[in-house]
């Protein structure tokens, strides 16, 4: 008999296939999954398995407008329960909105939602589930949930009070034994990723315990197949023989693993695999999945389109990577709102991806969502001139020369893009040359037209993700912090430019970089 695992994986609220920016129809959206779930579970000749992998109910201008408006958050989830979901796990951005907001979430589910290595006081899974048995023609599957361990890192101490964050491995090897002697199959899908190359077994990144996919099956026997997702990568492999998949992200990929079992002595076991990413680009979104969510859509659009204001001169991106060597007015500007919310004196920010384009003449919501894509609120954080210096030293090292050419440190585009932990300062003015040695690149560094001393105290506001020390930004942590604000940046943009309606595009070039 074969048996077919369907996974998504860091849908992140896109369920039409637009990126929100423009009319043209996209390549993925969870409308595009269902058609293709459809027809994939058509095709399979044995029972299906359907798995959700968290970060769904965060990352697209829907998800961020049903979030901030009245609408329940059930109008979301509706599509994934339309996919006939088997189990959901958590993922990392469940949390940005709230603790009441992800209850609210995982009570609209209509199938288990798992979390094994979240625990509370007790020592208990916090959600309530850490593992889920699902009979299928007399196979009994179980399907083990785990979230990356590195949450705390991201979050507001508030939002997590009482959760206790246990490694993955650590969580497998208690669960995994007693699940193969209740289960005839082990499963595991694991919001997470890999942190060597699979390959090589070489690192690709600092070892925080962010991603551990690695590590979990090189010392966790008796899983059957690995489901991963956080890392937005496109995978299908196997790694000591265990088939894996990464379905990339918005719903581009499901990623496809199929066991075909046999019965031996009296007992079920996996005798062939097979993992297989299959792209959702050529199928028509599912009409029934778009009704869902039309009347909201039309709400969406009419929000999107508001006008909030003008630009003199040009705040255009037309090429994101020169726009992180020599400042860009949509960065200065960024700075700018965080220090008028914030009042404080120097601000950091960075260009998340390379898709905004930045503002034309007329800024609407749209211009401002696609833009500034994460929920961010600001903390301001008081360090010492030598922890500033430390973090530009490590926003240093995300720029490279290759060819006498200054470009973004490969290191840290593969296997993931990390452009938005390459942070831009305005209110100091620093130089960075990437002729000197790794720790010795910022040659000048000034505030108010001083040099800043190392032991001088200075408040910085950025968003509460780098002010917990996101990024591995270790010289920024939560005891710094001396005051929050808690309003969602994206509003912050929206209210600065109800109060300055007409903005220039200007840039005072207060950061120098050397290649």
């Amino acid at each position: 008999m074969k048996i077919t695992f369907l996974e998504t994986s860091d849908m992140h609220g896109y369920v039409a296939p637009t990126n929100y920016s423009d009319d043209q129809e996209q390549g993925f959206g969870t409308a595009k999954v269902a058609a293709k779930m459809k027809q994939l579970k058509n095709e399979a000749t044995g029972p299906v398995v359907t798995i959700e992998n968290g970060d769904f109910i965060q990352g697209s201008p829907l998800s961020y407008y049903i979030a901030k408006s009245q609408h329940p958050v059930a109008a979301l989830t509706a599509p994934v329960n339309q996919l006939g979901v088997d189990v959901h796990v958590l993922g990392n951005h469940e949390f940005n909105y709230g603790l009441a907001y992800l209850k609210e979430a995982i009570a609209s589910y209509r199938s288990p939602v798992l979390a094994a290595n979240i625990l509370n006081d007790a020592g208990e899974p916090y959600f309530g589930q850490a593992y889920t048995i699902l009979e299928k023609e007399g196979i009994k599957i179980a399907v083990l949930g785990l979230v990356t361990q590195y949450i705390p890192h991201w979050e507001q101490p508030a939002t997590i009070k009482g959760m206790t964050f246990q490694s993955i491995v650590e969580t497998a090897k208690a669960y995994v034994p007693k699940l193969r002697e209740v289960a005839d199959i082990v499963v595991v899908s694991y919001h997470g990723g890999f942190e060597k190359d699979l390959t090589t077994g070489e690192p690709t990144e600092l070892l925080t315990g962010e991603n551990e996919g690695y590590q979990l099956l090189h010392e966790v026997s008796g899983i059957d197949a690995l489901f991963t997702g956080h890392q937005h990568r496109e995978i299908a492999t196997k790694i000591n023989g265990i088939p894996v998949v990464q379905p990339g992200f918005r719903g581009s990929f499901i990623g496809k693993i199929e066991l075909t079992v046999a019965t031996d002595q009296g007992h079920i076991r996996v005798v062939e695999s097979e993992a297989a990413l299959v792209p959702v680009a050529d199928m028509a979104p599912d009409e029934e999945t778009l009704a869902l969510l039309a009347p909201i859509t039309e709400e969406l659009d009419t929000w999107l389109d508001q006008p909030l204001g003008k630009v003199v001169g040009d705040m255009r991106i037309v090429d994101p990577m020169g726009a992180r060597i020599k400042e860009h007015p949509y960065i200065e500007f960024i700075n700018r709102v965080q220090m008028a919310a914030s009042g404080a004196h120097i601000s950091g920010t960075a260009l998340f991806n390379n898709e905004g384009k930045g503002f034309g003449s007329t800024i609407t919501m749209r211009d401002v969502i696609t833009n500034y894509i994460y929920p961010n609120t600001l903390a301001v954080v008081r360090v010492t001139g030598a922890e500033l210096k430390e973090a530009l030293e490590q926003t240093a090292n995300y720029l490279a020369v290759a060819d006498d050419t200054i470009i973004f440190n490969p290191a840290f585009i593969e296997p993931k893009p990390q452009y938005y932990n390459y942070d831009m300062y305005e209110g100091i003015d620093y130089t960075i040359d990437l002729r000197q040695p790794v720790g010795q690149r910022i040659t000048s560094l000034r505030f108010e037209g001083k040099d800043v001393a190392m032991n001088q105290h200075l408040d910085i506001v950025i968003n509460q993700y780098r002010a917990v020390g996101g990024g591995n930004y270790e010289m920024f942590s939560a005891d710094k912090i001396i005051r929050e604000i808690q309003v969602d940046m994206t509003e912050l943009i929206a209210d600065y430019l109800k109060a300055h309606p007409v903005i220039e595009a200007t840039a005072n070039q207060n950061f120098k970089v050397i290649g």
